[in-house]
């Protein structure tokens, strides 16, 4: 399995995730609201969460792409051409986008316990999620206890859930410190690997790079965020394992 370093600058990461960094105080694999400047929960994050518990009580979602920044992006938007990457690749699965910008595992993990999958029957959750934990120097070890616990806690709100889990994927343009970070995350992660029986673990972060294991331009222009060059790749690695888990057992054929 292919894993690879990865760094972000300071300036980028304050806009993920606040100037208030303090979330490594709070334990990964316990649910957090997420908050503002001035330690309060933040208005933004709730106002979000809202709206989505609208779209969510619609249902009739088959798929589930959970995470953060990166995740909620796929939305796209009128300046690129992501949205019908999207929709391409995964409209077929009737997809429910639930990221949200600068989500920690905590973040992502008290979302789910409150409502974000009530009422839902997915077949698959597609979930990255940790990026923010480990640039904010947070342990390999409590980020893998958070995802473990995001993923136990959506396995509980629905039951028979099949979880597609991806590597988180290298921020900024040279390898550094904090790529070595998630190096060690993704060297973890396939231990919440049974085979795809209820977890399937996908390492795609190795595409991402060039031969000097560098972010080019691109795919990453301020090397966080994914051009749509960037998602049509994250589409077509997938592609082929969600394929094979959003089919009823029997009509596999072969193992994811």
């Amino acid at each position: 399995m292919t894993t690879i370093r990865w760094a972000l600058p300071a300036i980028i990461l304050s806009a993920f995730v606040g100037a208030g960094l303090g979330y490594g105080s709070d334990a990964a694999d316990q649910p957090v609201v997420k908050r503002d400047k001035s330690g309060n929960p933040d208005a933004r994050f709730l106002k979000h969460h809202e709206e989505t518990l609208v779209k969510v009580r619609k249902g009739g979602y088959a798929l589930v792409l959970l995470g953060d920044f990166l995740t909620a992006d796929f939305r796209g938007h009128n300046k690129n051409q992501v949205g019908a990457i999207f929709e391409k690749a995964f409209g077929a699965y009737r997809p429910i986008i639930l990221g949200d910008g600068g989500d920690f595992t905590q973040h992502t993990l008290w979302r789910i316990q409150n409502g974000e999958l009530d009422g839902l029957k997915p077949t698959v959750m597609m979930l990255m999620i940790g990026g923010c934990n480990g640039s904010n120097g947070e342990a390999p070890e409590r980020i893998l206890a958070g995802v473990k616990a995001i993923i136990t806690s959506a396995r509980e709100k629905v039951p028979g859930l099949k979880v597609l889990l991806l590597s988180v994927l290298p921020w900024d343009a040279n390898p550094g410190v904090r790529r070595q970070r998630h190096e060690a995350v993704n060297a973890l992660l396939p231990q919440l690997d049974d085979g795809g029986k209820t977890v399937l673990y996908l390492d795609i972060s190795a595409k991402f790079v060039d031969a000097d294991q560098r972010i080019p331009k691109e795919i990453m222009p301020d090397a966080a965020h994914l051009s749509d060059l960037g998602y049509q790749m994250w589409a077509d690695a997938v592609a082929a394992p969600l394929a094979q888990l959003m089919k009823p057992v029997s009509e596999r054929t072969q193992a994811p």
